[in-house]
């Protein structure tokens, strides 16, 4: 029994000390690495959102007009797959850099920075939840089984009913980065190390997208007053986000 007690602790797991356990690499990501990974992931969000959305999206899909939208897409079949790569693309970026921004911000106030990371990803998950209306618009047009059932009309109407459920579950994603914008300007004006006017072009950014959703859902003739909301949307968030995108790339983290 003595013999068994003592092989039992004969040998402890050892616990480092010293020099050497100081020296060993940590495992958590600096502010400055950070920064660029979410700079880098802002200059490709931008890019790619452009392409997707104002090319591919607008480009091809006619409102109300399924036929039209159908001609469209027909003849630019590799533009149209190419812009549900690009929303594809966009998904998994805004994931890492929803993670790469907690980082930067997490010694500002870490709850908050908490708050802007889940809620630019709950966007996110509306945006994949999203491009399941594209793939289900893409496997109409590309069908013959399901042209042959429901006929040419029948076929382009479901396509572009798939295609405006899109726009709508996107739309509601928009709401949510909206917040996280509104929570992200205001932990902008917070820091020492961030210009302030920067986190409020962010925050009035924020809002006019929780606006913008907001007269969707309110207004039956939003279209009349599409011009003058897309742009309140777009004049603060194009500024806030490539001034922000330029931050991270340059400045941020840095001492």
């Amino acid at each position: 029994r003595e013999h068994v007690m003592t092989a039992t602790f004969v040998h402890p797991k050892p616990v480092p000390t010293g020099p050497a356990a100081a020296d060993r690499p940590l495992t958590k990501t600096n502010r400055r690495d950070a920064a660029r990974i979410a700079g880098v992931g802002y200059v490709l969000l931008f890019g790619l959102a452009i392409f997707a959305n104002f090319f591919v999206r607008e480009g091809l899909v006619v409102v109300d007009d399924a036929a039209t939208t159908a001609a469209k897409i027909a003849e630019s079949k590799g533009l149209f797959r190419l812009g549900l790569v690009a929303f594809l693309a966009i998904f998994l970026l805004d994931i890492v850099v929803a993670w790469a921004l907690h980082i930067v911000f997490r010694t500002e106030h870490h709850d908050l920075s908490l708050m802007a990371a889940w809620s630019r990803l709950v966007y996110t998950v509306f945006l994949g939840v999203a491009a399941i209306f594209f793939f289900q618009a893409l496997a109409y047009y590309q069908s013959p089984a399901i042209t042959e059932a429901l006929g040419v009309t029948e076929r382009n109407a479901q396509a572009l009913l798939g295609l405006e459920l899109f726009n709508s579950t996107w739309l509601i994603g928009l709401a949510a980065f909206g917040l996280h914008l509104i929570v992200l300007g205001y932990l902008v004006t917070r820091a020492a190390d961030t210009p302030r006017f920067l986190g409020l072009f962010m925050i009035a950014a924020g809002v006019a997208y929780l606006v913008d959703t907001t007269a969707h859902t309110l207004l039956a003739n939003y279209e009349e007053y599409a011009t003058p909301l897309l742009m309140m949307v777009a004049i603060p968030s194009v500024i806030a986000e490539g001034w922000f995108g330029l931050w991270l790339l340059l400045r941020a983290g840095k001492k």
